[in-house]
């Protein structure tokens, strides 16, 4: 007896009908885990600096209102911008979550943000590193 051992893979029409397909639809080839929620909030963060930057919005309260979000709401996220650099640009590209909670929250990172100083910045990061 002989098996045969193939990956087949489906496709649907326009009218819901399956048909085979040689190679996966970009649905299937996606890679496992999703981003963090820090990274999500810090790329946010930028994104509303630019929009106060450019003009487009004109103050917190007009971004509160566009986001659908309370004006307190606007200060959290904006205040990940405080970090030092290399802490952001860490916090944007933080390995893929594949299960279970998300090693840093955001909740840990507003005591950092409270530090003016990146040196203690970085201290505290490396601590907070390291814990997870």
């Amino acid at each position: 007896m002989i098996t045969v051992t193939k990956q087949v893979f489906f496709t649907r029409s326009e009218r819901g009908r399956r048909r085979m397909a040689d190679k996966p639809s970009p649905s299937q080839m996606v890679s496992p885990g999703r981003v963090s929620r820090v990274s999500r909030v810090m790329a946010l963060a930028i994104q509303f600096e630019d929009l106060l930057r450019n003009g487009t919005v004109s103050d917190t309260i007009e971004l509160a209102r566009l986001a659908k979000v309370t004006q307190p709401r606007i200060t959290q996220v904006m205040n990940l911008l405080h970090l030092a650099p290399d802490i952001q640009e860490e916090l944007l590209f933080l390995p893929l979550v594949t299960q279970g909670r998300d090693p840093i929250n955001e909740k840990q990172l507003r005591r950092l943000c409270a530090k003016t100083d990146w040196r203690k910045q970085r201290h505290f990061w490396a601590q907070l590193k390291s814990r997870t």
